[in-house]
């Protein structure tokens, strides 16, 4: 089946233009550190995906449909009310989540009010593990 065409497309877009364009001092610092923690983490480098999204790696996502579309391995982006991760929850077990901290969950992300509310560490380690999962 041919690949479908995705709204949200990696872009060329600045990545520090992105993230200083953050008006709120704390999300801003927090979105920063996320970045290089998923950097560290991943080995990969940050890229734009529309125009709010930062993904690292790429992957090919491929629906029970037969639909294939290509994206990113973990992904983060600071909405106006959560900071959003991408790719990191799936792969990790109730027991890993558990020792994160405060934290919201979606089918597929993991939502945080600020970085200093979740263990990095734990952070850092479920990030590993789903950027290597894929």
């Amino acid at each position: 089946m041919a690949k479908a065409k995705l709204k949200t497309q990696k872009t060329e877009a600045s990545v520090d233009d992105f993230l200083n364009s953050i008006k709120d001092d704390g999300q801003r610092s927090d979105s920063i550190a996320i970045v290089k923690m998923i950097q560290s983490a991943t080995g990969d480098k940050p890229k734009m995906w529309g125009p709010a999204i930062i993904g690292f790696g790429k992957t090919l996502l491929k629906y029970e449909s037969g639909r294939e579309l290509d994206w990113f391995k973990v992904g983060f982006s600071p909405r106006k009310t959560d900071l959003t991760l991408y790719g990191v929850k799936n792969s990790s077990d109730e027991s890993v989540l558990k020792k994160l901290g405060k934290y919201k969950e979606g089918k597929g992300c993991l939502y945080i009010k600020k970085l200093t509310d979740v263990d990095t560490a734990v952070l850092k380690k479920m990030i590993e593990v789903a950027s290597k999962a894929k």
